[in-house]
Formats: C-alpha cells, structure tokens, sequence
C-alpha cells in the first residue's frame, strides 16, 4: 500500500487555504470555486486551523449566524489533526474513521505537502484492492 505523501505526489498538491480574518462567506465561496469540501485556515504561513462544509452549516445556519459578519476565526475547528508523509494508508484511513475526520493535511516534517480527503483515501484503497485481486486471479491461473 502506498503512503500518504504518495498519494498527495500522484492526486496533486493544490491547498485551498483561507486566512483566519476572512469572512465565512469568503470562505465558503471559494469552497465552491474550487469544489472543494475544507479549507485550510492560516495565519501568515502557519495552519491555525480547518474549515469544512459541515462546519459552515452547523456553526452557520443551525447557529443563526450570517456568513457575511462571521469571520472564518469564530467557525473553523482550531485543533488540526495531520499525518506524516510517510503514513501508510491503511493507517490514515484508520485514523480518519476513528477521530471522523474528512479531510486531512498531510506533513513532511514542518512543510506541508497537501491535503487529501476521505474520497481520495477510498479512491486509492480501491485501486490496490483491484490490482492485488487481479494478480491473485494471474496468479491462481497460472
């Protein structure tokens, strides 16, 4: 199985990223521009935290909060929960399930390499269990 920084170098590096001041509606617009489920809140160059579309809904709407006074600061999950690089991925996915966590940065020491989702985690584990089934059944023919 691969490791998560694999998966960043063959999925792509792009990092949507916010700064904390922003409003939510800045936000959640550019959530939408990007198609894109969390953002990255930061300050400077440092991640302060992770804004995510179930965020915006539950800490939003279900609060009575306007998206166009409330800033990205007041709504976004402060603790970040990161993995290394070189995690595999049967560990991060494991993880994920365990702490429910959608979308997680990935590390390289201090750098930060990317961000991968849940999606792009199942999308992976899928392809190495089609390809171990498919050399199994080469194997088992002969």
């Amino acid at each position: 199985m691969i490791t998560a920084g694999e998966l960043i170098r063959k999925k792509g590096s792009d990092i949507w990223a916010i700064q904390s001041n922003e409003t939510a509606y800045a936000a959640m617009k550019l959530m939408a521009e990007k198609n894109a489920g969390a953002l990255l809140v930061m300050s400077d160059d440092n991640i302060v935290g992770i804004l995510s579309e179930r965020d915006c809904v539950r800490k939003l709407d279900v609060a009575g909060r306007s998206s166009r006074e409330t800033r990205v600061v007041a709504i976004m999950t402060e603790k970040v929960m990161y993995v290394e690089g070189s995690q595999p991925l049967e560990e991060v996915m494991a993880l994920m399930i365990d702490k429910n966590i959608r979308h997680m940065p990935v590390m390289a020491g201090p750098k930060l390499m990317g961000i991968i989702s849940m999606r792009d985690v199942l999308k992976e584990v899928i392809v190495q269990q089609k390809f171990l089934i498919s050399q199994l059944e080469h194997y088992i023919r002969g």
